[in-house]
């Protein structure tokens, strides 16, 4: 009998379930495979098929020094190498851990091999399945900060015996100073491309299939050493100052205080655990602000195990959702970033260059103009998908569907994060180079996140004013004049008209 090790593109640690399902790790048949065929179920950014292929190629090289019999294939697809490579080491059985994404589980059920597979539960997020949807049964709400307080319990983060550290579970209210001043913001520790990525950049560049965005310059880690060294640079370097300003956006400052540790941590590179602990490490060393420190540890120890706790537990049709059926198509300016609002301009030329941008900026610039132009929240997630760096189907789906765009009806959030222009005035300078007025919701010069922010809470007051969270801003809505709605009310008409007819529009 002779057992054999099929590892995907984002379970690249030593230590993942199905390698650790061996005692030895000596002749044991490994294969990593880049599908070709699979790149084309979107057009992907063409950092982030470097990332995963450069990330795959250095782990196949660390494998094969540990003694594993290492198999490295590029193909069309994922069927015609693993049977040649099943047949050629006679197989038996293939191990596979449990991929995160459904519809790659989907994949690995349909495919018809010579030999018994056998799933092994992930190990890559402190929650398993299990144990998330035990947490999840019987409540009538799901909400993140129970999970989170819950997650601070178990595994004694920043507890003293029973009780948070400080006092209190969230210091959240700290952490959404807007950015006034010289912030002085540390940079970013990136990396040169070394032969191996070069390699894979010319891949990518020699592809005939659709990608988005720029491949040059490549300046991300692709090993676990080089992740761990970003990990290091952002707790020496970022960590003291990122809790103030996390939520603040300003134009050329692309990474600001962020860790920019999500697109190793979604592939294997680094472990949750091991961030969090570093992290708590520090505070009680170094004596680091606690909101900074509470601030991050809520970001991986509460929101990312929640969205894939959440992912997993709700239906198969998830990804379907749309609770306001909104179906304005895609504007094309998500995928060239000509648009005459600065806001949404700055964000996505970064994503663009970069394939990254922090969670403020993804939520309430990207998502939020999203939601309130009524843009469907499948094309939007799509989008998400395929831009971003660190995107999964495990991330996207709840993040956007579910946080962005309110689709599943409040599954996950207690209310739409849906705001006006004033909100990105006064977390960002982007207004302040952009031809339109962030002051005014009606005429040439309104801001369009103005007027389309006061048309979706008129267009969808009944179902908003179920929500509790939203009673005060009906309020507001009840003192605009009916003459007023109908002027906002066409002039959101008039620019989905307009931006339909002329692409680059704005």
């Amino acid at each position: 009998m002779t057992i054999g090790v099929w590892i995907l593109g984002d379970q690249l640690w030593e230590k993942q379930a199905a390698l650790q399902s061996f005692s030895h790790q000596q002749n044991v048949p490994v294969i990593l495979i880049e599908s070709l065929r699979y790149i084309q179920l979107r057009p992907y950014h063409k950092q982030k098929l470097v990332l995963v292929w450069s990330a795959m190629r250095h782990f196949a090289e660390e494998l094969c020094q540990l003694g594993y019999l290492v198999t490295y294939k590029i193909a069309e697809d994922f069927e015609t190498p693993l049977q040649e490579w099943i047949e050629a080491n006679q197989i038996t059985e293939l191990r596979v851990m449990m991929p995160s994404d459904r519809p790659f589980l989907q994949i690995i059920q349909s495919l018809e091999l010579s030999c018994q597979k056998l799933l092994i539960p992930n190990d890559h997020f402190l929650w398993s399945t299990e144990e998330f949807n035990n947490w999840a049964k019987g409540r009538k709400r799901l909400l993140m900060e129970d999970f989170y307080r819950e997650g601070r319990r178990r595994f004694q983060i920043l507890m003293e015996k029973d009780k948070p550290v400080g006092g209190k579970w969230n210091f959240d209210q700290e952490n959404r100073q807007p950015p006034k001043g010289k912030l002085n913001t540390p940079p970013a520790h990136w990396f040169e491309p070394d032969e191996i990525t070069r390699k894979a950049i010319a891949k990518v560049n020699s592809l005939s299939v659709p990608t988005y965005g720029e491949v040059e310059p490549f300046r991300w880690g692709v090993t676990r050493q080089q992740a761990l060294q970003v990990l290091d640079w952002f707790i020496q370097n970022r960590l003291k100052n990122f809790g103030s300003y996390q939520d603040a956006m300003v134009t050329g400052e692309e990474t600001m205080w962020h860790a920019l540790l999500s697109p190793y941590l979604n592939i294997g590179l680094l472990q949750p655990l091991e961030i969090i602990q570093a992290v708590q490490q520090a505070y009680e060393q170094h004596q680091l602000p606690l909101n900074s420190v509470e601030g991050f540890i809520r970001q991986v120890l509460g929101w990312r195990e929640y969205m894939h706790g959440i992912y997993h537990y709700v239906d198969a049709d998830y990804s379907e959702k749309n609770w306001f059926n909104h179906t304005q198509p895609l504007p094309d300016f998500f995928w060239t970033g000509r648009t005459k609002m600065n806001c949404l301009h700055q964000v996505l030329t970064q994503v663009q260059r970069t394939g990254y941008a922090h969670h403020i900026q993804r939520l309430m610039v990207v998502s939020n103009f999203a939601l309130i132009a009524g843009i469907s929240p499948q094309s939007v997630e799509n989008w998400f998908h395929a831009a971003f760096i660190d995107a999964y189907d495990w991330v996207m789906q709840t993040n956007v569907i579910g946080m962005g765009l309110f689709a599943d009806g409040g599954v996950l959030a207690s209310k739409p994060y849906a705001a006006s222009a004033n909100y990105i005035n006064r977390m960002s300078d982007y207004c302040k180079s952009c031809v339109y007025n962030h002051k005014e919701r009606i005429g040439k010069n309104a801001c369009p996140f103005n007027f389309f922010y006061w048309n979706f809470l008129d267009r969808h007051r009944e179902q908003l004013q179920l929500q509790g969270r939203m009673s005060l801003i009906m309020k507001n809505l009840d003192k605009i004049s009916q003459e007023d709605l109908q002027s906002i009310h066409q002039q959101a008409q008039d620019w989905h008209a307009q931006e339909i007819s002329s692409p680059n529009f704005g």
